[in-house]
């Protein structure tokens, strides 16, 4: 067994839970903190013998795996969602990772299988912090959504992939977006942040030529031409989201005078 904790926050997930599961087998222990699923998600959970699941009210996607994360028992952590799956590579750099002891977290690419077909190898990844040293590591309870572990001590890169398989359509795609762009924008304003209207004119085409050109996309056909159109108009929402915020408690206070 790999000595490594594995948590993972789930809502629904049964689609791909099993894969994700088989894909972490051979750690020692998984920590599912689930939200109150309907479908089999309990059933595929309890099918595998390092797995432990229970139930836990929604906190947010940092505050969630925060409490996930403090239920680890081993120093070394791995955080995974319940549409990823590990590959054999990263497993391997994970094992060796643990056994040199040099350094305390792997920032890990995130390859996401959009419309059911992986990135170019050619293509340039998220990668964000998944594996680290528990001691070293919490989250920012202040982002409401694309939380981050922040990593107090060395990093590097790692080679291996994490396989995102939650992107399965183009209806999946832009219902999160929209959903994730509702949290960003009062992320933002709480923080602040004044809206622009010039930023709210570029940001899309930016984002696009960013996704598309810069990240290459465009080496993944007409999906990566989808999938940049769709990262451009996110970008926008979180933007003119961010207005309709400042209108609204505008017009709270404008109501409470």
């Amino acid at each position: 067994m790999i000595p490594c904790s594995v948590y993972i926050v789930t809502l629904n997930c049964g689609a791909w839970l099993k894969d994700t599961l088989k894909s972490v087998q051979d750690f020692s222990e998984v920590i599912i903190l689930d939200s109150g699923s309907t479908d089999d998600t309990y059933q595929i959970a309890k099918s595998f013998a390092n797995v432990t699941i229970s139930h836990q009210d929604w906190q947010g996607y940092a505050g969630q795996k925060s409490l996930a994360l403090a239920k680890c028992q081993n120093e070394w952590v791995l955080n995974l969602d319940g549409d990823e799956v590990l590959s054999p590579e990263l497993k391997a750099e994970i094992s060796q990772t643990i056994q040199d002891s040099q350094i305390d977290a792997l920032i890990t690419p995130i390859n996401d299988v959009f419309l059911g077909v992986a990135n170019s190898k050619h293509t340039k990844k998220h990668a964000k912090i998944r594996f680290f040293r528990k001691s070293k590591g919490h989250y920012d309870l202040e982002n409401k959504v694309h939380e981050n572990v922040i990593v107090d001590g060395q990093s590097i890169r790692a080679d291996g992939d994490i396989y995102h398989y939650g992107e399965s359509s183009i209806f999946v795609k832009v219902e999160k977006n929209n959903q994730y762009s509702n949290l960003k924008a009062i992320e933002k304003f709480q923080k602040g942040k004044k809206p622009s209207l010039l930023k709210l004119s570029l940001v899309m085409p930016m984002t696009f030529l960013k996704s598309y050109f810069i990240r290459r996309s465009f080496l993944n056909g007409w999906r990566g031409f989808v999938n940049s159109m769709i990262n451009a108009f996110y970008a926008f929402l979180k933007e003119a989201k961010l207005f309709e915020q400042y209108q609204n408690a505008a017009k709270k206070k404008q109501d409470q005078s």
